[in-house]
């Protein structure tokens, strides 16, 4: 979940209003929307804008005007702790392999 939010990437499109488009949105669904309860009680995740206009796009053929939009839905975005969540598994994978090369250091060093 918090791997697809970070994902996303805005591009704002210079019409009147100043379109938002999302690559890379979550596609929403019921287990989409339990996650993200999950990431809003911890903290991960925070709503960035409430009851946006949301439309999807045909990624072969982009019309020359935007589409109409069907739906409402509210963006999210990562918060601190949440991009300290995510990228946690790799601080303790780089901690594993410093760990092992001190040891094998120090087992070398022993032995000899």
């Amino acid at each position: 979940m918090l791997s697809g939010l970070a994902r996303q990437r805005v591009a704002i499109v210079m019409q009147p209003g100043g379109v938002w488009v999302i690559e890379n949105a979550l596609q929403r669904s019921d287990a989409v929307e339990a996650a993200m309860m999950t990431c809003l009680m911890r903290g991960w995740a925070e709503p960035l804008h409430e009851d946006m206009p949301m439309g999807d796009l045909d990624p072969n053929n982009l019309p020359s005007s935007l589409p109409p939009f069907t739906r409402t839905e509210t963006i999210y975005r990562l918060t601190e702790g949440g991009w300290a969540a995510l990228n946690r598994a790799h601080a303790w994978t780089l901690a594993g392999v410093i760990i092992g090369v001190l040891s094998l250091v120090a087992t070398i060093v022993v032995a000899s």
